[in-house]
């Protein structure tokens, strides 16, 4: 309960309205583009244990040149180095401390599609709508013929 000294002093004002840690570097916005400047490798904290992808990129001038860690997100290789040209959002691995951005395959110089034939979430990963071959609609329609 307030008292009125309390109240008197003006202890009822609203705090001011905070970004996110994870999307501070965007100022509000989605998604950034961004230059790679380097590609590197780093372990995840206890208990698991790997290689994790990370490319540390430099937001455009406007934001002040910021430069920040995002994942390398899906398998397989990428063709990714210096001076590439990336579209970041936010929400980093969870055991990856640091690490507060994804980047987004399918956009801009991260065209390379993953090794394998992804059919779950592909918008994340940048992969495209699998088109039906003709040979299995020519079965469909048979099959359904009297």
């Amino acid at each position: 309960m307030v008292t009125v000294a309390q109240l008197s002093r003006g202890a009822r004002v609203a705090k001011p309205y905070q970004l996110s840690r994870s999307h501070l570097a965007f100022r509000g916005a989605p998604h950034r583009k961004g230059l790679v400047y380097k590609i590197v490798y780093m372990s995840p904290r206890k208990p698991n244990s790997a290689k994790r992808r990370i490319a540390k990129v430099r937001l455009s001038e406007a934001l002040g040149n910021k430069r920040i860690f995002a994942k390398v997100p899906g398998l397989g290789d990428h063709f990714l180095q210096p001076h590439s040209l990336v579209f970041l959002r936010g929400h980093g691995p969870k055991d990856s401390p640091g690490i507060n951005y994804h980047l987004i395959r399918g956009l801009c110089d991260f065209l390379k599609p993953e090794s394998f034939g992804r059919m779950n979430r592909r918008s994340k990963f940048g992969v495209k709508r699998p088109k039906e071959d003709e040979d299995e609609e020519k079965k469909k329609k048979k099959k359904y013929k009297v």
